[in-house]
């Protein structure tokens, strides 16, 4: 298929909290939007990032300098809707070309109501970023864009901090929903839905889990009561250190003795409910391409990142959980900055890892982890004396 988008013409201007402002061209709706920019170094995958809820309230700048080419479709969404809050690209694609496509990426902007830029130097904007940190902005067009620069910049210093914000229930499903193993069935795991994807209901489905998605205020007794085989918990926005509620229900089905996997933002509250800190990174990783050393085996890994915190945990050494869990272990690390990117609990059934394993977008270099957690169901099944 092949689509030719319509240029416009009108100015638009991005404007950080420090005061630089960068002008450029309005791309996809019009209007204004607030929120806290960061960069995505992958140089496609951006559909599957637009629906990510990992994103939301986060203006994401693409790094690579062409976007838009492959268009979008219905199958590559992550989510039922696009959740980033702005979009920021050098520049957008005049044709979309690709036999998948449906339409291009500015008519799925129009229909969400995300105001974007173009044409705009992201590269200087990607060093301001690494310089500073990343910062609140906004983008400015249409009417909004006639506001004093003086009013703009008061609008994004009056935006929320992302350190200290929760989440969790602007992207969380509002109710409980099913999906079958479509392999040998290995049992029920029971998800957190905290801005879960949809290829990782589709990968745990694809490894014989029956998949019990739940809303993100469901308790540590409704999730005991249905006495799941593992207990996983998502991906998802907002700051780790502002979801006590997650971090109790999680150490209640540990000490239940429940199986868990973690991914993202769940890999984050494993921390905290092992007792570990979390932290804010400068810029955060975001992309397609940040290579992860497996201490197990000692491969290097290029994984897909979309996190802003991190646990602290030392990298090089056993540690001793401070709430009773045992012995924990560093299991994956970033090779650029030495980011925690995966924890190992020695002595109970837990594990988690800080990427997205379910490659949408990005390499499959981590798809083993599923691999991993069904094993580790079965083992503990197996020790337990349960039969599906």
């Amino acid at each position: 298929m092949t689509v030719e988008t319509a240029t416009t013409p009108a100015p638009a201007v991005l404007v950080l909290e420090d005061g630089t402002r960068y002008r450029g061209r309005a791309y996809g709706a019009t209007g204004r939007t607030l929120g806290e920019a960061v960069f995505a170094t992958g140089m496609t995958g951006y559909q599957e990032t637009l629906t990510d809820p990992s994103y939301a309230g986060q203006i994401v700048l693409m790094t690579a300098p062409h976007i838009g080419n492959t268009g979008a479709n219905d199958e590559d969404m992550e989510s039922s809707r696009i959740w980033v809050a702005g979009f920021i690209v050098r520049e957008p694609s005049r044709i979309v070309s690709n036999f998948r496509a449906q339409r291009s990426i500015d008519d799925d902007l129009v229909a969400g109501g995300v105001v974007g830029i173009s044409g705009i130097d992201t590269r200087a904007v990607t060093r301001r970023i690494r310089s500073v940190g990343a910062m609140r902005a906004g983008i400015f067009s249409g009417a909004d864009f006639e506001l004093s620069e003086g009013e703009q910049l008061e609008l994004v210093r009056s935006g929320a901090q992302m350190k200290g914000l929760n989440l969790s229930g602007e992207v969380s499903t509002s109710e409980r929903y099913e999906l079958p193993a479509t392999s040998e069935r290995v049992g029920t795991v029971a998800v957190l839905d905290l801005g879960v994807k949809t290829s990782t209901l589709e990968f745990l489905a694809n490894r014989g889990f029956d998949v019990v998605v739940l809303p993100q205020t469901t308790t540590a007794a409704e999730i005991l009561e249905m006495k799941p085989d593992a207990l996983f918990f998502s991906n998802g926005p907002g700051d780790p250190g502002a979801s006590d509620g997650h971090v109790e229900l999680l150490r209640e089905a540990l000490r239940a003795g429940v199986p868990y996997f973690g991914i993202c933002f769940g890999n984050q509250l494993l921390g905290r409910a092992l007792g570990f800190n979390t932290y804010k990174l400068p810029f955060g990783h975001r992309g397609i391409n940040q290579p992860v050393l497996d201490k197990a085996t000692g491969r290097v890994e290029i994984t897909a990142h979309n996190h802003g915190f991190a646990v602290e945990a030392p990298i090089d050494v056993i540690s001793e959980s401070s709430q009773g869990f045992g012995r924990v272990e560093v299991s994956h690390y970033d090779l650029n900055d030495n980011v925690v990117e995966g924890l190992n609990c020695l002595d109970i059934p837990a594990f988690s890892v800080q990427y997205h394993p379910e490659s949408a977008s990005g390499p499959h270099d981590a798809n083993y982890l599923f691999d991993r957690f069904r094993d580790m169901v079965i083992a503990q099944q197996q020790q337990n004396g349960n039969k599906n």
